[in-house]
């Protein structure tokens, strides 16, 4: 025998779809309709947070460092403008790569806040996740975390939240003594979780003479990890011609030796000799970005050595994201 579809209670309000907040999946819907939420309005809402975004930092002023900070950079800082301004009490918003104990964010006991970069999020819209993270930060008692939850499919995403004319200035560090204005009197756990931080930490630099170029140092050879906004298409072509000419390095000892995809950008990658520092990469750096911008202006069509060094470029890259 068929079970019977529960009931809605008599006389209870029923939500419009615009209206219904987002619950746990086994709760019932608040629509009313006596289901549990995963099994009604939960399912178009599971759909449509779970879509990958490919470019989830689009449209954001520094969307280069915005995939560095995620996806290269142990230890970072920046200042991040509201549309609108800061709400009262917040003297200022920043991002960071990471917080203690895995934080999504934090509430100062000043009041600032500071959203972390680096966590594990619920969806496939990493902007959607941020923002939402953020705006609860901005309203947390001062003093606390946020702790990570399931965002609303329809909630704001950075691109909604960030003043889009703001600039983007990342500021690199050494450690992670950001995390705490006062290190050495920072609770037992926030202490333990700096110290493994900064013990995990890869020295790196960020390049001030082109975008989003960093410098890390590793125990057998250094490398130059470098977010490039092109079309993925047009920027294997212009490195394969410029690899094919043997002017795709940064000088003596050094070698592109591939690339890897995130969040929808290419980022090419040199090993670098271990005395080779981040000021040795300035020079190089500013020149490979002059025979990058020729190349990428070509449009004729590639040589047969021109395509196999595409096809060996195209061979080693990597998707993280």
């Amino acid at each position: 025998m068929a079970k019977k579809r529960p009931q809605t209670k008599a006389g209870k309000p029923q939500l419009k779809d615009g209206e219904i907040p987002v619950v746990g999946a086994r709760e019932p819907c608040p629509c009313g309709s006596g289901r549990r939420y995963k099994a009604c309005h939960g399912r178009a809402a599971a759909h449509a947070v779970t879509e990958l975004v490919q470019r989830p930092f689009e449209g954001i002023a520094g969307e280069c460092d915005w995939v560095a900070l995620r996806e290269l950079v142990p230890a970072a800082t920046v200042e991040l403008t509201l549309k609108g301004g800061l709400p009262e009490g917040v003297p200022s918003v920043s991002l960071a790569t990471v917080l203690p104990m895995a934080w999504p964010a934090l509430r100062r006991d000043d009041g600032s806040v500071l959203l972390a970069l680096q966590n594990d999020t619920s969806s496939g819209d990493l902007s959607r996740d941020l923002a939402d993270t953020l705006q609860r930060a901005l309203e947390a008692d001062p003093g606390s975390p946020v702790a990570a939850r399931r965002v609303p499919a329809d909630g704001p995403r950075l691109q909604d939240v960030l003043d889009p004319a703001a600039v983007f200035e990342p500021v690199v560090h050494s450690g992670f003594e950001f995390w705490v204005p006062d290190a050495e009197n920072a609770a037992a756990e926030v202490s333990a979780s700096l110290e493994r931080a900064n013990a995990a930490a890869i020295p790196t630099t960020r390049l001030s003479g082109v975008d989003a170029a960093y410098w890390c140092e590793t125990p057998e050879k250094n490398h130059l990890r470098w977010v490039m906004p092109h079309p993925e298409e047009q920027l294997l072509d212009a490195l394969a011609r410029l690899h094919a000419a043997g002017t795709s390095s940064l000088g003596e000892g050094t070698r592109l030796v591939g690339s890897f995809r995130a969040h929808g950008l290419m980022v090419p990658v040199w090993d670098l000799p271990s005395a080779m520092g981040a000021e040795e990469c300035e020079k190089p750096a500013a020149q490979f970005a002059e025979r990058l911008a020729e190349a990428l202006a070509s449009d004729a069509p590639l040589t047969g050595e021109e395509r196999r060094a595409r096809g060996g470029l195209t061979n080693r890259q990597v998707t993280l994201s």
